[in-house]
C-alpha cells in the first residue's frame, strides 16, 4: 500500500481575513505558491526512499543537510508560521501556562517579544527568528538561517517570524520592522500555548 505524502494544510481563516497587516496578495503568493512549492518538492524528494512515510517533525529532525532536510525543513516551518495567525487584528497577549514560562525565562512578555524583535531586525539575509523551548520549559530566541528549525537543535518550536523576502515585500517592501510590528498583531496565542505540551 503506498505511503501517504504531504499536503498543502488548510488555514484557519481566508486570505482575505489578515489583511491590511498580511495582504491577500502577499498570501496567495506566499502560502498557495512557495509554501505549495516545498511541499511538493518534498513529497518529489522522499518517494520511494527511506525517508517515506516518517512524519515531518522527524523528517527535520533526521534528514542529512540537502534537499529533503531543506524542504522538509520549510514546509515544516511554513506549517508553524501560518497556523500561528487568527483574523481579529489586537494586541492581546498570552495568558496561563504560556505566559508564566514566559515570565520564568525572559522576566516579562514585553523583554520576550523586545529580543524576538532586535534578532528579527538584525538577521541577515532569509530565515526564521524562533521563540523555542527546551525539555524543562526554558525558553529562547533563536536566529536561524535559510530553512533551520529549532528540532535540529534539540528544542522545540513555539513561535516564529519569516524573514525571506517573499513573506513580506509585496506589502511592507525594506519596511521589515513594520512587517514586524504588525506580525504581533496577529498572533493567535491560543495556538501558541497548545505548542508548549
Amino acid at each position: 500500500m503506498k505511503k501517504s505524502l504531504f499536503l498543502l494544510p488548510e488555514l484557519g481563516y481566508q486570505l482575505t481575513d489578515l489583511s491590511p497587516m498580511m495582504s491577500q496578495r502577499t498570501l496567495s503568493y506566499h502560502y498557495g505558491k512557495h509554501f505549495q512549492s516545498y511541499v511538493d518538492n518534498l513529497n518529489h524528494l522522499i518517494e520511494g526512499t527511506e525517508f517515506e512515510g516518517l512524519t515531518l517533525e522527524d523528517l527535520v529532525r533526521k534528514a542529512p543537510e540537502g534537499p529533503v532536510a531543506n524542504n522538509a525543513g520549510q514546509v515544516l516551518n511554513h506549517q508553524l508560521f501560518f497556523q500561528q495567525f487568527r483574523p481579529e487584528k489586537n494586541a492581546k497577549v498570552p495568558t496561563g501556562e504560556l505566559l508564566f514560562l514566559i515570565d520564568q525565562s525572559f522576566g516579562y512578555f514585553d523583554n520576550m517579544r523586545e529580543q524576538i524583535d532586535k534578532a528579527a531586525k538584525s538577521l541577515f539575509g532569509s530565515g526564521w527568528v524562533w521563540l523555542a523551548m527546551n525539555d524543562e520549559g526554558k525558553m529562547q530566541v533563536l536566529s536561524l538561517p535559510n530553512a533551520d528549525n529549532p528540532l535540529r537543535h534539540g528544542l522545540k518550536p513555539i513561535l516564529t517570524i519569516d524573514l525571506w523576502e517573499h513573506a513580506y515585500y509585496l506589502d511592507y517592501q525594506n519596511r521589515r520592522a513594520e512587517y514586524l510590528e504588525n506580525f504581533w498583531l496577529l498572533v493567535n496565542w491560543q495556538v501558541i500555548s497548545k505548542r508548549i505540551v
